[in-house]
């Protein structure tokens, strides 16, 4: 299955970089891009690409509102220059799959794109520890999600999302399809009013 990306920068030698490095890929076509956020989320509207490649600092409308006016209509996957803290927590807490650096390799950029397009969810390593701690330590708590709406089968899926598991690896311990533990995914975000399996994460954390 060809996976349809959509490329949000302001710079356009940045995203002509991103689009040939990502034409590379056999599997994946980019059906647009946008040079500020604004556009972004028009294309995307209109071409409803699986997965966003999003600036952070961009025009008329940054990457993180962007993300936040497309949670529920496409997956975001943060590219940026910086590894502010603002931005990280403000990229997550909109919706976004995935936060990676630009000074990422061709390859495992190819790699991000592959596994938000999968529903999977990922982190720069560089900002991962930083993350956690700032959550644990700094980031105002909210009230740990009712998860009593959730099946039995919903929360073996969250504990699951928890630890951190991709969707493949969940699938394997629950022994179901991959495309299972997918709508599983989404039926838990969808009750618990989360807009990605970060944010979902994070909540379990906070909340068992």
């Amino acid at each position: 299955m060809t996976i349809r990306v959509l490329v949000a920068d302001d710079h356009a030698a940045v995203r002509a970089g991103i689009v040939l490095i990502l034409g590379g890929a056999g599997d994946i076509e980019v059906v647009g891009e946008a040079a500020d956020g604004e556009q972004a989320v028009a294309v995307a509207r209109e071409t409803r690409p699986d997965v966003v490649l999003m600036d952070v600092r961009m025009p008329r409308l940054d990457g993180i509102s962007a993300t936040r006016e497309l949670a529920g209509v496409t997956d975001v996957l943060i590219l940026t220059t910086f590894d502010v803290d603002e931005y990280v927590f403000g990229a997550l807490r909109a919706g976004a799959a995935g936060f990676l650096l630009k000074n990422t390799d061709a390859d495992t950029l190819v790699g991000a794109v592959r596994l938000v397009a999968r529903g999977d969810g990922l982190i720069s390593p560089s900002v991962t520890r930083r993350l956690i701690s700032a959550f644990a330590g700094q980031a105002p708590r909210r009230e740990p999600p009712d998860i009593s709406v959730l099946t039995p089968r919903e929360r073996e899926v969250l504990a699951c999302v928890g630890r951190g598991l991709s969707n493949a690896e969940i699938a394997k311990e629950l022994d179901m399809a991959e495309a299972t533990t997918k709508t599983h995914v989404s039926r838990v975000l969808g009750k618990l009013g989360l807009r990605s399996r970060v944010q979902a994460a994070i909540y379990y954390s906070e909340g068992m």
